[in-house]
């Protein structure tokens, strides 16, 4: 028995059937419909929706439940179609180059191997899900960079991923493995209309022997929380 994100198959399916139809279309923005064109769009929709984890061999039910609820596939081929014309428009060697990930695969050099960052943030009145947030992530006082092209720095919450956000860092140097270091992370949060806020917070981690180019999601990195005032309720309170 294994523990398998269901969403990674309902992702897949959805986007190979967009891909098809907007070829069938000749959708005048798609470029390319390349298998890692499909997986980077693939990759794009999985970083922003929560997934649904069940065991192996006992999803059916909720494979099926999944598959039907209408509103859970209209969120996903929104960000599907968006990460689509993002993969389509950045002009990366595809064909020619091997991507971030799958080039770090062999960097056999020491490194600090970050886990994802997430969390949700929400209306601090009404504890509903902020849309059009932006989130912009910095470590030791640097903007942090993306492992890749389909995790953003800044991140911008759209209504689909419902004040989810995510972020993986790229690995960083280290000067042999066993090195324990303590990095200083900051999380800058604003939103039209709401007072921005910084979040401060620590990662300590122990450098390894080689760059990680494989997503663990048991270890990932759960922010708490985090919340925004619209500035005339901010007003109120400072009056």
């Amino acid at each position: 028995m294994k523990v398998h994100n269901l969403m990674e198959d309902v992702v897949s399916k959805l986007v190979d059937k967009l891909y098809n139809q907007a070829k069938k279309d000749k959708a005048p923005w798609l470029t390319c419909d390349c298998e890692n064109c499909r997986i980077d769009t693939i990759s794009y929709v999985l970083n922003r929706i929560a997934p649904k984890y069940i065991v192996s061999g006992r999803g059916i039910t909720h494979s099926s439940e999944t598959l039907n609820d209408k509103q859970i596939l209209a969120d996903i081929e929104t960000i599907a179609l968006e990460g689509m014309k993002i993969v389509n428009s950045t002009k990366r060697p595809f064909h020619k180059e091997k991507t971030i990930l799958e080039s770090a695969e062999r960097l056999e050099v020491p490194s600090f191997n970050f886990s994802t960052i997430t969390g949700v943030l929400l209306d601090g009145s009404t504890f509903e899900p902020i849309t059009g947030a932006t989130l912009t992530l910095y470590c030791d006082g640097v903007k942090s960079e993306m492992i890749d092209h389909t995790f953003n720095n800044p991140y911008k919450i759209v209504r689909q991923t419902k004040g989810a956000y995510c972020f993986w860092m790229k690995s960083l140097p280290a000067e042999k493995a066993g090195i324990i270091k303590t990095f200083q992370m900051k999380l800058e949060v604003e939103a039209p209309g709401y007072t921005p806020i910084v979040h401060h917070f620590e990662i300590t981690l122990k450098s390894d022997e080689c760059v990680h180019s494989e997503l663990d999601s048991n270890y990932s990195i759960k922010l708490k929380d985090l919340v925004l005032f619209k500035d005339d309720i901010v007003n109120e309170m400072d009056f």
